[in-house]
């Protein structure tokens, strides 16, 4: 199955994640604000996601009530293996040189990449990694 979200699908998606059930108009005042979406806009968005798989909802006593049908770790598994591919040609390593190039992390983010290497390395063995 393709995990794919639209920009506007990720930011429902991350409301749901963070807290569910949730009415329509509990996700339309969460995102209110950043947004400006009406009820109808995400009345619209969330149909068509549900017609993708991604959310589904029961009836509540007043409202629907919507679930994230989606795990995150799933969705951002898939969404970085469609990025690394199509952007790096699916190699790691060439996007991480070309972040340090262009100074895009910070010391703390290399350290941090360091660690989880140092860590997986002694998992796995240093003839995997």
């Amino acid at each position: 199955m393709q995990l794919k979200l639209t920009d506007a699908e990720w930011k429902i998606m991350t409301v749901l994640w963070e807290q569910s059930p949730r009415t329509m108009m509990e996700i339309t005042n969460a995102l209110k604000e950043e947004t400006g979406w009406t009820k109808y806009t995400v009345m619209s968005f969330l149909k068509r996601m549900e017609e993708k798989g991604a959310l589904h909802f029961t009836e509540g006593k007043k409202a629907k009530l919507y679930y994230p049908d989606w795990e995150e770790d799933q969705v951002c598994i898939q969404e970085t293996t469609d990025f690394l591919n199509r952007v790096f040609h699916g190699k790691i390593g060439l996007m991480l040189n070309t972040m340090v190039q262009q100074k895009a992390l910070s010391p703390q983010e290399i350290d941090e990449l360091y660690e989880i290497l140092q860590e997986e390395s002694h998992t796995r063995g240093p003839e995997k990694i």
